[in-house]
């Protein structure tokens, strides 16, 4: 039981915040009833996106819809505020929030005092200076970036299709992705088969008329699989015609050219760049320990190092891993880590309220999968190696069992099942990315370039 009312702040709504919350709701069900836990739930979206199905949401297999998880309706005892921590001072006990109407307020940030101290806002895309990046390149954490992907792919067919430049249209049918990690390499094999499969339907643009390629600056792609199945994905991708170049990096994407540090150089209107993620920035906000790249020193415990009430897992920390045969060693910052990192931290919250000893994270890294596409795939799983039709089937196994929610589980499987009867869907709603344009034009006004008001809508 516990002794005293405790407030909990959670800051993140990915798979660490939203698990973290809906295990400390279970946990913790008669006390929150009673009103003696109270749990603050902080997120700038309204939904959990679960990233490994991105790909497919890209492709059209897989409704955007059922790739989030709407926080509101899972965390039904958790206080859900959409919103971002901007600071905290953990010394305090107190965290600074900025809402959607934060700025129409015009009063600043929110103080919200708390208890104990979940930090789990994730990471973000890890860029470099590379010229015309950020003016030109297409990102791929968010469900939004992937549907908007799907979209930009589509249009470029369209350009190649119309147009009579013979150069507009080879830069429209060049797709250059820059990092060979699981977002460059699935998102390309999907996007590809998507493009591949939409060709049919154009009377003047072939599957070999398009230029796939997949940039990585190191020697390998998809490490996580292990060196041999890492080599078959390369072997497997150029049998499509897919360009890999490894040990090269992107130099420059102004002006619509990709420049790459072999020389090579292609006209393109699409740069896709997954090559890491860092940190999210509000971990260098607060007071807290943090190492050198950035994430915050955590004991196997999932407590931030050197602060009671304080607790990481997931991208934003750095967890010792005690399977591992070499001491120093760190948990990889992957959602197979981060899910049951989650269970833990949850559970010693739970145990520190109620003066029980804590638990020590401890697992194994069990393997990885990865799609190249419809139908293809590897996988290196509890020593077994994978690839080809057994690889993606498991892919889709895996990821079908782990996706939050009962209700997400049917709806994807539905999805599945109706796409292996029926035709691929190949519609581009572009317009969905300005959806006043045609009224402001129609009214007189000039169509308006800005995003919409709230991008991320709600679920």
């Amino acid at each position: 039981m516990v002794k005293e009312r405790a407030r909990i702040l959670v800051v993140g709504g990915g798979y660490v915040g939203m698990y973290t919350a809906l295990r400390l709701q279970r946990r913790l069900k008669r006390e929150l009833e009673r009103g003696e836990v109270e749990i603050t739930v902080v997120t700038p979206d309204p939904y959990m996106t679960y990233q490994p199905f991105l790909p497919e949401a890209a492709a059209g297999a897989i409704s955007p819809r059922h790739v989030v998880v709407p926080l509101r309706r899972v965390l039904d005892r958790c206080r859900v505020v959409i919103g971002e921590a901007t600071a905290i001072d953990h010394a305090k006990r107190t965290a600074t929030i900025t809402t959607l109407a934060t700025e129409e307020e015009g009063t600043g940030g929110q103080l919200l005092t708390y208890d104990e101290l979940v930090l789990a806002p994730g990471s973000v895309s890890r860029t470099l200076p590379v010229p015309g990046l950020a003016d030109h390149g297409i990102g791929f954490k968010t469900v939004e970036e992937a549907i908007g992907l799907r979209n930009h792919v589509i249009e470029q067919m369209d350009i190649a299709s119309s147009t009579r430049d013979p150069a507009i249209r080879d830069a429209a049918l060049t797709f250059v992705f820059v990092g060979g990690g699981f977002a460059g390499v699935e998102a390309l094999g999907e996007l590809e088969d998507m493009a591949r499969y939409a060709t049919r339907y154009y009377h003047n643009v072939q599957p070999e008329d398009m230029k796939w390629i997949l940039v990585e600056a190191s020697d390998r792609i998809l490490p996580e699989v292990g060196e041999e199945m890492g080599r078959y994905a390369v072997t497997e991708l150029r049998r499509r015609n897919i360009d890999v170049r490894l040990q090269t990096r992107l130099e420059s994407c102004a002006d619509r050219v990709a420049v790459l540090s072999d020389g090579a150089r292609f006209p393109t209107r699409t740069v896709v760049w997954t090559a890491g993620v860092k940190p999210h920035p509000v971990l260098a906000a607060t007071d807290l320990p943090r190492n050198d790249r950035g994430r915050l020193k955590c004991t196997a415990e999932l407590a931030v190092e050197g602060a009671t009430h304080a607790w990481a897992a997931g991208d934003a920390a750095a967890v010792p891993d005690v399977t591992a045969a070499e001491p120093g060693r760190e948990c990889a910052p992957n959602a197979q880590h981060a899910l049951r990192q989650a269970k833990v931290l949850a559970d010693n919250i739970v145990h520190t309220l109620r003066a029980e000893p804590l638990q020590t994270y401890e697992h194994a890294y069990a393997g990885s999968v990865a799609s190249l596409g419809l139908h293809k795939g590897v996988a290196h799983v509890y020593g077994r190696k994978l690839k080809g039709y057994p690889a993606w089937f498991m892919h889709r196994a895996y990821h079908l069992s782990r996706v939050p929610t009962f209700n997400r589980k049917a709806r994807v499987l539905a999805e599945w099942t109706l796409a292996g009867l029926f035709k691929r869907e190949i519609v581009s709603l572009g317009s969905l990315e300005h959806p006043r344009a045609e009224f402001e034009l129609a009214a007189g006004g000039k169509p308006s370039q800005d995003p919409p008001v709230n991008p991320k809508g709600s679920s």
